[in-house]
Parts: C-alpha cells; structure tokens; sequence
C-alpha cells in the first residue's frame, strides 16, 4: 500500500498526467515558486518571534 492507500502505479499515472497536462518547464516554475513563497514564509515567521530574554 502507498500513501493513503494509493498504490504505487496509480500515483506513477497521476503524476504522468500532471506533466502531460503541464509540461516540465511549467511544473518547474511553479516549483520555483512554491519554494520562494515558503522561503519567504518561513522568513517572515522567523522574523515575527519575539526575542528570547536572557
């Protein structure tokens, strides 16, 4: 069994329909994307905690 009870070749054919629906140049900026927004995210979370007193 693989994730949630997805097998593995179900999730192979879910992930070759998403490339034949957005193309690997797509895929990748979207991926860049998706890191820059956490990074700024975790950034921003970063930057909100209050400093720890001493």
């Amino acid at each position: 069994m693989g994730f949630g009870g997805i097998s593995m070749p179900q999730l192979l054919i879910v992930l070759a329909i998403i490339l034949l629906l957005f193309g690997t140049k797509r895929l990748g900026s979207i991926g860049e994307d998706l890191g820059g927004a956490l990074k700024g995210f975790r950034k921003a979370i970063k930057d909100d905690e209050p400093a720890e007193k001493s």
